[in-house]
């Protein structure tokens, strides 16, 4: 999905939300442990209940990776079921030297070695340019790069000064010299909305992933006062204020009416934009 399809669909559901699908077995309803893969009925019921509210599903790598081959399968039958005109997102946090990278760029975006091809994956860029090229080289797909995460953390490196700028700032400004904005999107904590003016300095085209929206309270107002652009611009995320609002047999309804809620402050911040 390229960028100007992404923006499409964003108008016609006039929503710019990205759901996390990133489940634990112990968190999960208990009436769907009858299932033979549990986690998977649960992601199918989340997504059967949101997919016409958001524009994006991101299952992280790790809740899946964490239950060995049975996960991996899971995250494959996962991907599969997603709308192919829903925007999918490996958050894989990937980055390594370019041999390697290169076998991560093809479990998730080569579909005929995989059986996955997510249209972007989430790239760490700390090793640097020959680190996320192999990436870069599926012209159909997007690199999400790490930029100001909304962990706690982020003070420890992100923010540090180097060259008379802080060390995200570089990584912006450095790798925006890799690809376009057609290609290259950045993640940006909710949780660091007062920064927002700043990144969009720096990439005033480009799309960022925004996590930290909901359980860890970041504002969507203040993410948009910002954040936007001329063609929307974000993908904001919420996990487990969606998929955990509820924990009964009415699970998928009630993350339906958390996704909802989202789906319409997005609404009213897109037409106050004169977006849609």
């Amino acid at each position: 999905m390229n960028k100007r399809e992404l923006f499409a669909q964003i108008q016609e559901k006039k929503s710019f939300l990205c759901v996390g699908l990133d489940p634990v077995m112990e968190n999960i309803p208990k009436h769907l442990l009858k299932y033979e893969d549990p986690i998977l009925e649960f992601n199918k019921q989340l997504i059967d209940a949101t997919k016409d509210l958001c524009v994006a599903y991101k299952p992280n790598t790790a809740f899946y990776e964490s239950m060995g081959w049975k996960g991996w399968r899971t995250l494959t039958e996962t991907w599969k079921y997603i709308p192919e005109n829903i925007f999918t997102i490996a958050d894989a946090k990937r980055g390594d030297i370019g041999n390697t990278s290169a076998m991560y760029a093809e479990t998730f975006f080569n579909r005929e070695k995989s059986e996955m091809g997510f249209d972007a994956v989430t790239v760490a860029p700390y090793m640097g340019e020959d680190s996320v090229g192999p990436f870069l080289n599926y012209k159909d797909k997007w690199v999400i790069l790490l930029a100001l995460t909304s962990n706690s953390g982020h003070k420890d490196f992100q923010v540090l000064e180097t060259g008379g700028q802080k060390l995200y700032e570089t990584v912006i400004n450095t790798s925006s010299g890799w690809a376009t904005a057609d290609q290259l999107m950045y993640v940006v904590g909710a949780t660091r909305a007062e920064e927002f003016k700043q990144v969009r300095k720096l990439a005033p085209d480009h799309f960022l992933l925004v996590p930290g929206v909901g359980a860890q309270g970041g504002s969507l107002a203040d993410v948009c006062e910002y954040g936007l652009n001329d063609s929307c611009g974000l993908l904001v995320n919420s996990s487990r204020g969606i998929i955990y609002a509820g924990k009964g047999e009415d699970f998928a309804e009630r993350a339906r009416e958390e996704a909802l809620k989202l789906q319409q402050e997005m609404e009213q911040i897109l037409l106050s934009a004169e977006l849609i």
